[in-house]
């Protein structure tokens, strides 16, 4: 058995960029994520990496609508591999993370797009939970849903 999952919780890199088609949309994102380490002896340090987030559908609303840089928030999905020849004639390779899930972390941000920082709001501090609908034509009237965490345990 296998399968391709990917988890990541981090930070948005810049706003969604967001196409349009005939009956989709898509959005594209930059997510960074660190991790801080102290090296035997050494100084503290700390090494980000940066992703490719690709989001469809509800999901791109979702991404249009609440999501901007410096968000925290964290995406379940697969890896994409694509390749792609540039203006210039010179094949190019994409790494992307197909989103199934998008969660939102931290405050709820304010009209102007800055995380809220002081006073209680009756939002809390808890964000929402989005799963993409399937793609088997199923209605997609509960495409925008909380999810459970147990219907991930993999047992």
């Amino acid at each position: 058995m296998s399968f391709n999952k990917v988890i990541l919780v981090g930070n948005v890199g810049k706003d969604p960029e967001i196409r349009r088609f005939e009956n989709n949309s898509k959005a594209s994102f930059s997510l960074a994520t660190s991790e801080t380490y102290t090296p035997k002896g050494g100084d503290r340090v700390t090494q980000t990496e940066w992703h490719n987030i690709v989001a469809w559908r509800r999901l791109a609303d979702l991404a249009e609508n609440y999501i901007r840089k410096g968000s925290q928030i964290l995406v379940e999905g697969k890896l994409r591999y694509r390749s792609y020849d540039d203006r210039e004639g010179i094949k190019r390779y994409v790494v992307e993370v197909e989103a199934d899930v998008i969660q939102l972390l931290g405050r709820k941000p304010d009209s102007q797009g800055q995380q809220s920082s002081g006073g209680q709001n009756s939002q809390g501090n808890s964000g929402g939970s989005f799963n993409q609908p399937s793609q088997s034509g199923d209605d997609i009237s509960d495409d925008l849903t909380t999810r459970d965490p147990a219907d991930d345990l993999p047992f």
